[in-house]
């Protein structure tokens, strides 16, 4: 993946062959904050510049920094598949939630 963790805040990085440069974008914020660089080193500092003056701004203002989840979200699924997840779930013993979060979480930590 193309994460890169800075200060506890996590960043989208990817080359920009256009000019060059790394980009790296945080997510999971209430507003932007990007950054660019040549190197990966000078990507980090630009990154903790990037967050810090996003981290002050939010503050004057009152706003929280991190986007808020409500852990709930729709998907579309084909039929067939639903079918299947359901009946694997099923002879899991799990309800179908419990089956999806547990094969969603351990698709992020492999």
């Amino acid at each position: 993946m193309n994460l890169m963790n800075i200060n506890g805040y996590r960043a989208f990085i990817q080359y920009d062959p256009e000019i060059e440069m790394f980009r790296g974008e945080f997510i999971g914020l209430n507003g932007g904050a990007d950054f660019y660089a040549n190197n990966i080193k000078n990507l980090k500092k630009e990154g903790a510049t990037s967050l810090k003056i996003f981290l002050v701004s939010c503050k004057e203002r009152g706003i929280e920094p991190k986007k808020q989840y409500s852990g709930k979200f729709n998907i579309r699924i084909p039929q067939n598949l639903h079918a299947e997840i359901a009946s694997v779930s099923t002879a899991e013993g799990k309800s179908l939630n419990q089956w999806v979060t547990e094969t969603l979480d351990s698709a992020l930590h492999t």
